[in-house]
């Protein structure tokens, strides 16, 4: 910051303050979650404000993630076709409500938003009911012999699409 004067920095006003939003990603709740899986905040999770911190909440989903990945079958590595893994894209998550040290977090997920290369998991985290953090990843399906993206396999669309089916199932029987 060599040539920085305080003068080159702007303070808002109380007034101008009022009025000022910060710029955010807004997430919404997805009408239906395949997948659930139940983690506890462990005191490595919780950061200096004695909460969960958002790094040890993206490690929770990244559980939760492989979580589903295994319930179909599948891996991050091989999504059924035996040679197609993922590589996350991106990924943005809000906070709704604080979680503490050993608080019982349910993790739902849905996977959609398919494209020929690429899909989106959606995450919902509640504490008793509590809405605590939406977080939601993109994925690019990836051949890592090649070294390149490709296509979505059939198979991890057609597993997804079983959950799916399944869960329908249940709630209409």
């Amino acid at each position: 910051m060599s040539g920085t004067k305080a003068t080159d920095f702007h303070v808002l006003t109380d007034q101008q303050e009022k009025g000022f939003r910060m710029a955010r990603n807004r997430l919404h709740q997805q009408k239906i979650y395949e997948f659930q899986t139940s983690l506890v905040v462990q005191p490595r999770d919780v950061n200096y404000g004695g909460h969960l911190g958002y790094d040890a909440l993206i490690t929770l989903i990244g559980a939760a993630r492989a979580l589903v990945f295994r319930s179909m079958d599948l891996s991050e590595l091989d999504l059924g076709d035996g040679r197609t893994g993922i590589l996350m894209t991106d990924l943005v998550g809000n906070y709704k409500a604080q979680a503490f040290m050993f608080d019982e977090l349910l993790v739902e997920t849905h996977v959609g938003d398919f494209t020929r290369t690429t899909f989106r998991a959606f995450h919902r985290v509640t504490k008793d009911k509590t809405l605590v953090a939406l977080v939601e990843a993109g994925f690019a399906s990836f051949d890592y012999a090649l070294n390149r993206i490709v296509p979505v396999p059939a198979s991890f669309v057609k597993a997804v699409a079983d959950r799916v089916t399944q869960n329908q199932n249940r709630r209409s029987g």
